[in-house]
């Protein structure tokens, strides 16, 4: 609360700033906060407690004009606006039409767009751990779906872990001391997730499986996928492979060519695997044997969601990918079922080209954090890499900016999990 008060405090000078300039009357103000800390059900959760922010907008006399219909002095708006919406609301402002690139909309000024249905939100590689969630929100429900259900919410974070609460909730969850509720966020992940924020704020019920909340859930579900092909998300790619097949140009570029990123394979695969329907485990095998890396990177992570099922089902395809697919993202993805559903042959070649990926000199920055995350996650199954993996490099020119700080953090929590 003195944070707060000291906030208001800052604010207040800079408005007082303003006036005393004489800039006051002239000024259209903007005010809002980010998303926290990284704190659990804060920043990287895109569930509503992780994307509502405060937001406040002072338009003066002067420019009464360019205020929406709802605008008023101590008014509130129900009006759904993302930080997307920023860009094009600044253009609209000065006058200018935002162009049809920008994924937000004018919510202010000349080119104000029609009140949008929807926010989007999402989550991806959160520093050193590997996730991917999408989002989407009317102003009543919000609907989660997750590609990575195998990976629990709370994932070891090690910014999220500096703060006492986060470590004293995980010790009371390995304890067994929390109710069902208070031991949801160290679980996995349902699919699909369903939220009535009016009735629900704390989101704690899903009903993404109740016959009564049927028709919003195909609503947004399909919002949700729109989404998907209107911004050409890219997020469905390994990391690594926005480098490298956007090596002489951008990620922006290589997700709106198809030739280098057919999203309609790559989306379709990630969510037959995701779906963990056994109508699609044969969509799975073919998409081992398919000419784009990133259709057999999720049918490998299809199989790995299905656990033994699927193991059993594409052993002999997973061998041959370990040993022979090009792609170094399938390959790890291979090495983790095998390791964990495979025959003692099988758990060491695993383990052998884990531990070669997690060589970040010779494999690259993405490869490294994508395999110590696999062995990390494999706990006592992956104790025979402890030597190697406390002798694997923790710097150098391949891992540079903020990335330089992601394989050093993975290989501490791995060796203090493995030497337990």
């Amino acid at each position: 609360y003195d944070n707060i008060t000291d906030m208001d405090g800052w604010f207040q000078q800079q408005l007082d700033g303003l006036e005393a300039a004489g800039l006051a009357d002239n000024t259209i103000v903007f005010f809002y906060g980010d998303h926290g800390s990284g704190m659990p059900r804060s920043k990287r959760w895109p569930f509503n407690s992780g994307l509502r922010v405060p937001f406040i907008v002072h338009i003066p006399a002067k420019f009464a004009d360019l205020a929406p219909s709802e605008y008023g002095s101590g008014k509130q708006t129900d009006r759904l606006v993302s930080f997307v919406d920023l860009a094009p609301t600044i253009l609209s402002l000065a006058g200018v039409k935002p162009p049809e690139h920008l994924q937000g909309y004018a919510f202010l000024g000349k080119h104000a767009a029609a009140e949008q249905p929807y926010v989007y939100g999402f989550r991806g590689r959160m520093d050193e751990r590997l996730d991917l969630v999408r989002s989407v929100r009317n102003k009543r429900y919000i609907y989660i779906r997750n590609y990575m259900p195998h990976k629990e919410y709370g994932q070891h974070v090690a910014y999220m872990f500096e703060t006492p609460t986060t470590t004293k909730w995980k010790e009371l969850f390995d304890a067994g001391k929390l109710t069902e509720e208070q031991s949801h966020f160290w679980r996995q992940k349902p699919t699909e997730e369903l939220y009535d924020l009016e009735n629900d704020p704390d989101e704690v019920h899903n009903l993404a499986d109740s016959s009564e909340h049927h028709a919003v859930l195909a609503e947004l579900r399909e919002a949700h996928r729109k989404w998907v092909f209107r911004v050409r998300d890219i997020g469905f790619l390994p990391e690594g492979e926005v480098h490298t097949r956007g090596a002489t140009s951008s990620p922006y570029e290589v997700g709106h060519n198809n030739a280098q990123y057919n999203l309609d394979a790559v989306w379709d695969m990630a969510n037959a695997a995701s779906l963990l329907k056994k109508e699609d485990d044969n969509k799975l095998l073919a998409g081992l044997n398919g000419s784009d890396s990133a259709v057999r990177y999720w049918a490998a992570l299809g199989l790995l969601m299905r656990g033994e099922r699927g193991a059993k089902l594409g052993h002999e395809a997973l061998r041959n990918a370990l040993s022979e697919d090009d792609s170094i993202y399938v390959r790890t993805v291979a090495a983790e079922i095998l390791v964990r559903f495979g025959n003692e042959a099988d758990k060491q070649a695993g383990l052998k080209h884990l531990i070669a990926a997690a060589d970040g000199s010779k494999s690259g920055v993405h490869s490294a954090i994508q395999a110590m995350n696999v062995i990390d996650q494999l706990d006592e199954q992956a104790a025979s890499l402890l030597p190697q993996v406390k002798k694997l490099p923790t710097k150098g020119d391949w891992a540079t900016g903020r990335y330089a700080s992601y394989v050093p953090r993975l290989i501490e929590t791995t060796i203090e999990d493995l030497a337990q």
